[in-house]
């Protein structure tokens, strides 16, 4: 397939234009450039959002991820059961804390930490159990508080790329003892870097506000509007873990956007599940019935039938000017993790990451060019022509 010198595809897109700018510039003109007002603001209006009783903002969704677990208590000798099948950034939070992440295997349909194989893996060091909601695939939450109630270890949701995704019609976090969202630029809505943290906990959302500004007492921009002189203490051992005020302009304005491109996402994800579950060789992404996506990515799994591997598709699409990208990552088998419980077998997590890719999938995205993605897939498959279908 011959493409000429059309457009290449990325595999996604922020979705960024004037009010965004003009909020940011008016952040900057404040002269209140770091952790303010409107990060405040963009707390509030994320808690409200997904229902949560408190959001704390912070500078990734990895820092966020370090702060609720050492909230959570977890710290050196303890362990925390993740999925190998997720960003390194998962089980790198673990370690920050001087904690041994403990890999535990997924459904191969969801592609979700499954409940059954991270309740085996309990043993007395466990504090904590993350589930990752991958790729805005909300993981199974009935099925982990109840495991985390019986052997009383903390659930901290990994929701990077989860925000307005539902399970059983609510938000993911709006009951989350810990759920720690990403506003990366592949994300749903972006800050550029940032993240959040909601909670039902006055207490943990106190402490994470101390964390994540060097244990400090009180934040700066308390200290220096207060009409008298306060001199700061330093409480615990804390981190520079702050989102600017930049950053937060920013995210005020994306989440005005969140329920247009939640819409948007779910539009062009049901194109490609209509026009591409015929397509022998493929598997379009399982969706449970208690599940509500956010198609933060588009997934598919190629059988054994499918006449390429995953890497020669993605090869074949790149030639067609179509920027995909493999699946889902498995930390242990990265070499920052061969010292560290790199031997397990786990056998769904390496076949799905081995098996599957993400699609071009981004709000802006017209009929024409994921018409011309579902074409060079069908090509690949040794299909000639694609099924007409309007995006």
């Amino acid at each position: 397939m011959d493409y000429g010198q059309k457009p290449i595809i990325p595999i996604t897109k922020p979705l960024l234009s004037g009010p965004e700018a003009e909020a940011a510039a008016k952040a900057i003109l404040s002269g209140w450039l770091t952790q303010g007002p409107r990060v405040a603001e963009f707390e509030a209006v994320f808690a409200a959002y997904v229902g949560a009783r408190e959001a704390v903002a912070c500078s990734s969704c990895t820092t966020a991820l370090h702060m609720a677990l050492v909230a959570a208590g977890v710290g050196p000798g303890h362990e925390v059961i993740v999925p190998s099948l997720s960003f390194i950034a998962s089980a790198n939070a673990v370690r920050y804390c001087g904690a041994q992440p403990v890999f535990a295997d997924v459904d191969p349909l969801t592609l979700n930490l499954d409940p059954d194989a991270a309740e085996a893996e309990i043993t007395p060091r466990t504090r904590a159990i993350m589930p990752v909601h991958q790729i805005g695939m909300p993981a199974d939450l009935d099925r982990f508080r109840a495991i985390g109630r019986r052997h009383s270890v903390t659930i901290v949701e990994d929701a990077a790329c989860a925000v307005g995704s539902e399970y059983r019609g609510r938000r993911i976090g709006g009951d989350a003892e810990f759920a720690c969202f990403s506003f990366h630029p592949r994300k749903v809505i972006t800050t550029g870097e940032g993240g959040m943290i909601v909670t039902q906990s006055d207490a943990a959302a106190a402490r994470l506000r101390l964390l994540r500004q060097h244990g400090m007492s009180i934040n700066d921009h308390a200290r220096h509007q207060s009409a008298r002189l306060i001199i700061e203490e330093y409480t615990e051992l804390g981190f520079n873990y702050r989102m600017t005020d930049i950053q937060a302009a920013i995210g005020i304005e994306q989440m005005r956007r969140l329920d247009e491109i939640l819409s948007r996402r779910r539009q062009l994800a049901e194109n490609y599940t209509r026009r591409l579950r015929a397509l022998p060789g493929i598997q379009t992404p399982c969706v449970p019935t208690w599940a509500r996506p956010n198609y933060q990515s588009y997934c598919i799994r190629l059988a054994s039938s499918f006449p390429l591997r995953r890497n020669e598709l993605l090869a074949c699409l790149l030639a067609s000017g179509i920027q995909a990208r493999r699946g889902i990552m498995t930390a242990h088998r990265e070499p920052a993790y061969r010292d560290h419980g790199g031997g397990e077998v786990l056998t769904h997590s390496t076949a799905a990451s081995d098996e599957t890719l993400l699609l071009p999938l981004y709000p802006q995205m017209t009929a024409e060019e994921q018409n011309r993605v579902i074409e060079a897939l069908c090509e690949a498959g040794g299909r000639v022509h694609a099924e007409a279908g309007a995006a």
